[in-house]
């Protein structure tokens, strides 16, 4: 199951399997009695636009991530100070076997960029808390995170996202800066020079340079800090 494929690294030989994305019916956001109800296959910015038409603070952040609210409540996903986790309280999810339960967040063991949520289930619906504020309030905050990614990460270029998660106490781009990686190449993958927790793929990469670099990336940061990066891209294929 995908959402926009957005941290998604597909080897070269292809998915030996089923991949499903969900469709316009899991594409709604409804405002009712207090709730927020946010299907999965919702793009982040559009939470955010909609969020922001409704005067509803806190969701900001969705505006920096490239992905879908299915993909954000799996991951937890989140930036500047801000996570999914943050407003979330329940989750509507299918399992394996085609039965639909709803679970409050607080059985998803939402931690930095994980959750409990199993492969076999699939995220239908998110539910969420929320407050009101001011319109400009809530532009000013969205133009902030516009203008930080603009000047700190390679956004007009093709890439993943972060590619590694920060190791707790540490910032992943440090480490990989530190040891010797920024501007490293391997074939059409490069390490961004803006921001070094960035594989940017300059227009002729492989799967396979991507993945290589990335290893590279870790080895050199295991040797120098006895630190081993954890990727926050997910890899599938063969």
């Amino acid at each position: 199951i995908i959402g926009a494929g957005s941290n998604l690294l597909v080897r070269d030989n292809g998915f030996d399997g089923l991949i499903i994305k969900l469709g316009r019916n899991f594409n709604k956001i409804k405002l009712k009695n207090n709730k927020l109800s946010v299907g999965a296959g919702v793009l982040d910015t559009n939470l955010s636009k909609f969020t922001l038409k409704n005067s509803i603070k806190d969701f900001e952040f969705f505006s920096g991530i490239p992905g879908t609210v299915g993909g954000a409540i799996k991951m937890n996903a989140g930036c500047y100070g801000s996570e999914t986790a943050d407003n979330l309280n329940s989750v509507l999810l299918i399992n394996k076997l085609g039965k639909i339960k709803s679970l409050n967040s607080n059985k998803l063991n939402l931690k930095y960029r994980s959750s409990s949520i199993d492969e076999n289930s699939i995220i239908l619906q998110g539910n969420f808390k929320f407050v009101f504020a001011t319109k400009s309030e809530i532009l000013d905050k969205i133009n902030y995170i516009k203008n930080k990614r603009l000047l700190s990460q390679p956004i007009k270029e093709k890439t993943s996202g972060s590619t590694f998660k920060n190791p707790q106490g540490e910032y992943a781009s440090v480490l990989i800066e530190k040891a010797g990686c920024k501007g490293m190449q391997i074939g059409g993958a490069l390490v961004s020079s803006v921001h070094s927790n960035f594989i940017i793929n300059k227009g002729n990469a492989t799967a396979l340079d991507i993945e290589n670099l990335g290893k590279t990336i870790i080895d050199r940061v295991k040797n120098k800090f006895g630190i081993k990066l954890e990727w926050e891209i997910k890899i599938i294929g063969n």
